[in-house]
């Protein structure tokens, strides 16, 4: 996916630098999607003719490339989601996350206009235990205006790059995640130690607080140089948006610094 720039560069360029460039990626990106789903299709694929989530995922990961999706690689998407031709042997989860991607991914040239800003608590509280996973995170939250957009690719990298990071990042976009996904997720080492259950279960429900009508969750992983040390530093961020698209809450893991 091409990315907004601001974000995608080491130097935090300004939004959409990298598009032109960018567009001369879309034929092999498409190919490369198509190939990925016709080998998923075969009899010998480990799951047989039937495209299996991780599968779509896979796929999908072809308009990863260059960290954005152009208008010609959504149109490309816009033919497979909905056609039942396309949708047949395709699991349900694999549909699922077809459309979520689709939906974040809409092609949009700028960002909404999402404030973040500190929540109040601190992440020990807001989850109800402290430890490894509480004193790894950073949690911000805000909404877009009625009227002034929705939270897609280009507005969660961009606010995400602008709120969180810093002048030095590396490439990143987000993309949908399962509540198990997220779990998971949480349950791994930080660079404060392993999480608690108490933590994780706490982390899981105020995030999906946010979310949970809409099922919206997204994740990106991150790395930095001189966010969260002297050095380089990685995690990820959880992005939790609301059933009308408007109102977001983020949640950034340390997990390693220098």
């Amino acid at each position: 996916m091409k990315s907004s720039s601001s974000l995608k560069s080491l130097l935090g360029g300004l939004m959409l630098l990298a598009a032109p460039a960018a567009l001369a990626d879309s034929a092999a990106n498409i190919a490369l999607f198509d190939s990925k789903i016709a080998t998923a299709r075969t009899s010998t694929s480990p799951s047989g003719a039937t495209v299996t989530r991780a599968e779509m995922v896979g796929a999908l990961d072809a308009f990863d490339q260059d960290y954005w999706v152009d208008a010609t690689e959504r149109a490309h998407l816009s033919t497979k989601v909905g056609n039942a031709t396309f949708l047949t042997g395709v699991a349900a989860d694999a549909k699922q996350y077809l459309n979520a991607f689709y939906e974040l991914n809409d092609a949009a040239t700028y960002a909404a206009p999402l404030g973040m800003n500190a929540v109040s608590g601190t992440p020990a509280q807001l989850y109800g235990a402290s430890g490894a996973l509480a004193s790894a995170s950073r949690i911000k939250e805000g909404y877009i205006p009625y009227g002034q957009g929705v939270a897609n690719q280009v507005t969660l990298t961009d606010t995400y790059g602008w709120t969180f990071g810093s002048a030095y990042d590396y490439p990143y976009f987000f993309e949908p995640i399962t509540q198990a996904e997220l779990t998971a997720r949480l349950q791994a080492r930080t660079a404060y130690g392993t999480p608690s259950a108490a933590e994780v279960n706490g982390a899981v429900a105020y995030i999906t607080q946010i979310s949970q009508n809409s099922q919206r969750l997204y994740v990106s992983s991150w790395r930095s140089m001189g966010r969260g040390g002297p050095g380089e530093s990685a995690g990820f961020v959880v992005a939790a948006v609301s059933t009308d698209r408007r109102f977001v809450r983020m949640v950034e893991v340390l997990t390693w610094a220098e």
